[in-house]
């Protein structure tokens, strides 16, 4: 199995940058609950055995590596709420989480890292947009790992405010479970309403009630 590597670092290194930040956010695909961006900046071939994409490792191991990585790196973690998602969209959401993030780092990092297509509107520090960056990037794969771990968590507290939709276990994505308790128990206060299955269940309901 590959699994990142430094060979982005590096490229940037060679170009003179000194802190190198990755950045990646997670949550853009759920019905529920906040998208959360971290930024992380590695030392050098300091790198935890076994980092990869958040994905692709089972929650024991990710959260054993966040550990990990919050030990020997710089770590900022960031968010845009349920209702800037619904506000700007969730791709501007998801970059303003990672402005955030990126922000918090101190002193500011010279290069950035940043998994997608698209690099943010508004940043002023150079930076390179790499598709598929958390297998990649060990610097993005750490920064994937913190956004998830992090946000997984505050999904699981906001289970236990709201029981029912099972978002401890699906933190927030559109499962078939979240989707019929949706139908059943109603939309709460974390619910995107601008995302289709909600929106649909709002419009739903003001036509029965009308």
């Amino acid at each position: 199995m590959d699994l990142p590597d430094e060979s982005l670092e590096d490229d940037a290194r060679r170009l003179g940058h000194l802190r190198i930040a990755g950045v990646d956010e997670v949550g853009r695909g759920p019905l529920a609950g906040p998208v959360t961006a971290a930024a992380v900046v590695m030392v050098p071939g300091r790198v935890p055995p076994g980092l990869n994409d958040s994905k692709k490792l089972n929650p024991t191991r990710r959260a054993a590596l966040a550990v990990e990585i919050g030990a020997v790196c710089e770590v900022a973690i960031a968010h845009a709420s349920v209702a800037e998602i619904d506000e700007m969209n969730i791709l501007r959401a998801s970059h303003l989480a990672m402005l955030r993030a990126i922000a918090l780092l101190d002193p500011a990092p010279d290069f950035l890292l940043i998994d997608g297509h698209l690099v943010p509107r508004g940043l002023s520090t150079p930076a390179r947009a790499v598709i598929g960056g958390d297998a990649r990037s060990v610097s993005i794969a750490a920064a994937s790992i913190m956004a998830k771990t992090c946000r997984d968590a505050i999904m699981v507290d906001l289970a236990q405010q709201h029981p029912g939709y099972g978002w401890e276990t699906n933190a927030g994505y559109p499962s078939k479970s979240h989707k019929s308790a949706l139908r059943d128990l109603g939309i709460t206060p974390h619910h995107r309403r601008s995302f289709k299955p909600v929106h649909n269940i709002l419009y739903q309901d003001k036509s029965l009630s009308d």
